[in-house]
């Protein structure tokens, strides 16, 4: 799974229509302090997170088992929202 903040939404008029319904948010790869560190993907939100928000995402094949995305043609899927990252005894993230 990986880390990431959501920074972006995407909006497509046409597309594939196992896609309708479906929002696509654009989330960034981020450290367990919330932070930055790299690339961004788009990933199918099953959760309902906002812009901001840190969250979890799943991709390849496990994208596709949730019951917003089963059996459609996404590699990457918002699966959780973060509230708390604590790493060794320490937090380093809480939800505001």
């Amino acid at each position: 799974m990986l880390l990431g903040r959501v920074i972006g939404t995407v909006v497509s008029s046409r597309k594939e229509p196992t896609l309708d319904g479906l929002k696509l948010l654009v989330v960034q790869s981020c450290d367990t302090s919330g932070e930055a560190t790299g690339s961004s993907v788009v990933a199918a939100d099953a959760v309902g997170a906002g812009m901001g928000e840190v969250v979890l995402c799943a991709s390849g094949s496990s994208a596709r088992q949730t019951e917003a995305t089963h059996n459609r043609p996404v590699d990457a899927t918002v699966m959780a929202i973060v509230d708390l990252v604590e790493v060794g005894g320490e937090e380093h993230y809480r939800k505001s």
